[in-house]
């Protein structure tokens, strides 16, 4: 597991590495909460903190770069909580010397046809706090074999987050391998959410409401057939250009941190981040196909463009 602290000594990639001074200060009081704490896991629960994790709840921050990430916890896919997990100290320590205010919310999606705890959610936090309430979720694993209540999820965004401060479109990433429930039954959203529709809500609109709002990205499981029913559902929710399918499962958060990086002008730091981890091989399998979108609209980049580029779908300019 990486740490909190600013030691990358013992990262096992081909090259060396520091973190910016930018938020070492979070960064060590992280790591002394975190050796107070003793060993870091994820494992050996029955169930969540259902305190911490009620999804009744409305949240809100006054970051100006709030981030949510969403993982599907059903199925096979109930392990990539401990993936990211174990990866926590890097995901924050890598965004927040970007963007030192950078606060996080977490949450875990299921089945509410079938699940005990169909939605999981945290509120935003930063530095060590973020280490309680990832370790609030459970990788349920269950579920059907499709579809899964990400429309729920995607109303809990547009009812129960609020984002005053933000500055730009702030991201939304969601993990996940599979297709949506096309209705959101009222009962459900009654249940799990507790306001009260007047009547099953559609999953496509709840979905391109959050698109007005976030800058919305499905990060899709390795096995996926491009263009398949999955992905034409997504494209119609988020737009396809948003659908990013992942070549390394191992790697998931790196595509993410990548996406982020690159859009807030520290592509560069990234990648020398990832090879203090990693062999060159992975960094080019990981960045290809992140500097071929724009990280904004997901529009295509010309394989010839350098320097700085202007999208010419959302205006974005980029530093390639």
């Amino acid at each position: 597991m990486y740490s909190w602290s600013d030691d990358t000594s013992d990262w096992r990639g081909s090259a060396s590495y520091a973190y910016s001074p930018a938020a070492s200060g979070v960064r060590r009081e992280a790591a002394a909460r975190a050796a107070a704490s003793g060993p870091r896991t994820y494992q050996g629960k029955s169930g969540p903190n259902e305190k911490i994790i009620d999804p009744k709840k409305s949240i809100s921050t006054q970051s100006k770069n709030p981030v949510i990430v969403a993982v599907d916890v059903t199925g096979s896919m109930a392990s990539w909580p401990f993936e990211i997990f174990d990866r926590l100290p890097l995901l924050f320590n890598t965004l927040a010397q970007y963007r030192p205010d950078v606060e996080i919310c977490f949450a875990a999606i299921g089945d509410a046809g079938v699940d005990r705890w169909p939605l999981q959610v945290t509120s935003f936090a930063s530095g060590y706090d973020l280490e309680q309430l990832l370790g609030s979720l459970y990788g349920e694993g269950g579920g059907g074999d499709a579809p899964e209540s990400y429309g729920m999820f995607a109303h809990w965004v547009n009812t129960h987050v609020e984002i005053p401060n933000a500055e730009e479109t702030p991201f939304l990433i969601v993990f996940g391998d599979i297709n949506m429930h096309p209705k959101i039954q009222r009962a459900q959203v009654k249940n799990y959410l507790g306001n009260d529709p007047k009547g099953d809500l559609d999953s496509i609109k709840e979905w391109q409401q959050v698109t007005q709002k976030w800058n919305t990205w499905f990060l899709r499981r390795p096995g996926g057939k491009r263009g398949d029913s999955i992905d034409d559902q997504w494209g119609k929710a988020i737009g396809g250009q948003k659908i990013f399918h992942i070549e390394d499962e191992q790697r998931a958060v790196d595509y993410a941190m990548g996406l982020i990086a690159r859009s807030w002008g520290y592509f560069d730091d990234f990648q020398n981040n990832m090879r203090a981890r990693q062999d060159e091989s992975k960094v080019k399998q990981v960045s290809k196909p992140i500097e071929m979108i724009c990280p904004r609209c997901g529009a295509p980049v010309p394989v010839n463009a350098d320097g700085m580029f202007k999208c010419g779908f959302c205006g974005t300019t980029l530093k390639l």
